[in-house]
């Protein structure tokens, strides 16, 4: 048995939430901020089984698509980057982390 914490961009947490209540999993979502851009994400917390780890993530690696975002630049980090245009950043996608589990109960 496996904890899966995966953090995926709001922008397609109800779909990867969707499809993962289709095929079975039972997930609990927590909403979270990201450290580098301060945006929205949402945190999936899955009780997965070893042998349908890897069907968890095509589904999170699926829904959860990257995308390119244009960023102000933050003049009080750059001073040299006077007049400059708005960087581009990809953001989405998830992050997945996989837990062993040495005890599960349902009670």
């Amino acid at each position: 048995m496996k904890l899966m914490l995966a953090i995926v961009n709001n922008d397609d947490a109800h779909t990867v939430n969707s499809a993962l209540n289709k095929s079975g999993f039972s997930a609990t979502k927590i909403a979270s901020t990201g450290g580098f851009l301060m945006n929205g994400n949402s945190t999936f917390i899955i009780g997965v089984k070893d042998e349908d780890v890897e069907v968890a993530i095509e589904i999170i690696r699926k829904y959860s698509k990257k995308r390119v975002q244009p960023v102000p630049v933050d003049m009080s980090y750059n001073i040299a980057a006077l007049g400059s245009y708005p960087v581009e950043v990809t953001v989405g996608g998830a992050t997945i982390f996989l837990l062993n589990v040495e005890r599960y109960e349902r009670v």
